[in-house]
């Protein structure tokens, strides 16, 4: 417990810690109604939001606008400026959640995997509060039901304590945070339309409806078991995965770890059994590649650079080898017979780089938002608290 000479000079001791001599602690359910009842709604039409609505970033993605008589009943009601939150794992334990102040319509229902909190304060204060690692962490320990489908318990919401400052500075360390949030949402943009710019400048090279300058020879129609040697390696079983050593690929991309590698340098593989079936990945170097996965090894082949086959292969669809009902899979022999149009090496090397450099610019994009998302958790962790003032 903290002595007096440890205090700060305008601070004070709390069960919270220490916080600013005006700011108090209170429970959630204290400054804000959690779960409110449906009151009077006059609209003859509402906004549905389902968790698939809520965008990673707190946004919503989408409205479902739908008669007031088209809703069932036992749905938790919200209004325009509520707060909702996930209230079921594994969303709950992402922060996935929304400040409702942009929705079309003043009155609306939210699907059962939803808890819905009403400020009397400054809502956006009490929104950060939300997507804070304190709030999530706290009431995970509080979580009622089956490992698979834990939920928040209303009263658990009701009884979480914050420290709450006057209104005035709610709303600049909600102004400061929302700064950060703009920033996010900006950035979280700019990715969608690198990748979009990457997918459309993908399918114009990799099928010649754009030539980059220098190049005009015809490209060649190849079968893939022309070019590849394809296979399916040894499988290993999963209580040998680890979590560390080398990395292992099967059915679902990255699924562990394994103490050996059976392929020294990267490979292109295609999953061909169960449900991601058809999916391409690129793996790096000294890895496992289990018999889940077809490898389409051209190591041995100098016509072929790597990187484009791995974006040409990537480009492709291998619906149409799927077969299999209850556990789909892609053999071997149908993919040998696959046919692609390949260009000289020069011009393979050529498209490459240009994918490449769209990549890496995409990736730098991604390190800059994960840096303003590490800003932001480190600034709800001084500003909330009282730590940093404004």
């Amino acid at each position: 417990m903290a002595t007096n000479t440890d205090i700060p000079q305008g601070y004070k001791a709390t069960a919270l810690g220490i916080i600013p001599q005006e700011w108090e602690v209170k429970t959630l359910g204290n400054i804000a109604e959690i779960n409110p009842s449906k009151g009077k709604i006059t609209s003859k039409v509402v906004t549905f939001l389902a968790m698939s609505d809520i965008s990673e970033q707190g946004g919503v993605i989408n409205e479902n606008i739908l008669p007031i008589d088209s809703i069932k009943p036992g749905l938790t009601p919200f209004r325009k400026g509520d707060v909702i939150i996930a209230k079921i794992t594994p969303c709950f334990e992402n922060g996935k959640g929304a400040l409702l102040d942009k929705i079309t319509e003043d009155d609306g229902f939210g699907s059962t995997e939803f808890h819905v909190i009403r400020c009397q304060q400054d809502n956006k204060f009490v929104y950060y509060h939300t997507q804070s690692y304190a709030f999530r962490k706290r009431l995970e320990s509080q979580m009622t039901g089956s490992a698979g489908q834990k939920r928040v318990p209303a009263d658990s919401v009701a009884a979480y304590k914050i420290a709450v400052p006057p209104l005035a500075e709610q709303r600049k360390i909600a102004e400061v945070l929302g700064v950060w949030d703009e920033a996010i949402e900006k950035q979280a943009r700019l990715i969608e339309k690198l990748a979009l710019r990457k997918r459309a400048l993908m399918q114009r090279l990799l099928s010649a409806k754009l030539r980059l300058p220098g190049f005009s020879e015809p490209w060649k129609k190849v079968k893939l078991g022309d070019v590849a040697e394809l296979y399916q390696p040894q499988t290993i079983q999963s209580e040998d995965l680890s979590q560390t050593g080398y990395p292992v690929y099967g059915a679902n991309g990255l699924i562990g770890y394994y103490n050996n590698y059976n392929h020294e340098y990267p490979q292109v593989v295609i999953t061909c059994r169960g449900s991601s079936c058809g999916t391409v990945n690129f793996t790096p170097g000294k890895c496992w590649i289990t018999g889940n996965a077809m490898v389409l090894n051209v190591d041995n082949n100098r016509d072929v650079n790597k990187s484009f086959f791995y974006y040409l292969i990537s480009n492709s669809s291998f619906v149409n080898l799927i077969s299999g009902s209850g556990q789909p899979q892609i053999v071997r022999q149908p993919l040998l017979k696959f046919e692609l149009r390949i260009p000289p090496l020069k011009e393979q090397t050529a498209i490459a780089e240009v994918l490449t450099a769209a990549d890496r610019e995409i990736e730098l994009a991604k390190e800059k938002l994960e840096r303003l998302r590490r800003q932001k958790r480190g600034l709800m962790q001084q500003l909330l608290t009282g730590k940093k003032r404004i």
